[in-house]
């Protein structure tokens, strides 16, 4: 099967509100309410820090673009593997987000030496935002 044929199976609409979804996760998970301030704490940064740093769009376009692309691949595995609900996306994004995402912060968080707080909660963002799509996805499939 061709690239052209998966991308016209995409449920667009899905997609799209699996992004949102992902995107509303990570702003409520980090605000310093919520685990921000002690995220903050656990890379040895203040919120003027990240306000001043040389981010900015640099920072905002390129995570944008991997929930976009993390959105669009879960649609199509998602579409290839016949998950048609819910409960089957969300378990199936649940195992990939632990396995890679979180695998990823275990591995790197740990050989550049940040605190076990850091892989506590990126992990933890990662996995429940992907959840989260992987059930939408999965529910409008």
């Amino acid at each position: 099967m061709d690239w052209l044929s998966y991308i016209t199976q995409i449920n667009w609409l899905a997609v799209l509100l699996a992004f949102i979804a992902s995107m509303a996760i990570g702003f409520v998970w980090y605000l310093p309410a919520v685990l921000g301030n002690r995220w903050m704490a656990a890379i040895g940064k203040t919120e003027e820090d990240l306000k001043n740093s040389e981010g900015g769009a640099g920072i905002w376009v390129p995570m944008m673009v991997a929930a976009a692309l993390t959105a669009v691949l879960l649609a199509v595995l998602i579409g290839k593997l016949g998950l048609d609900n819910a409960v089957a996306g969300g378990w199936f994004a649940l195992v990939l987000a632990v396995v890679f995402r979180a695998g990823g912060h275990v591995i790197h968080n740990g050989f550049a030496g940040r605190p076990v707080a850091v892989t506590l909660i990126d992990s933890g963002h990662d996995v429940l935002a992907m959840t989260a799509a992987g059930a939408i996805i999965g529910a409008m499939s």
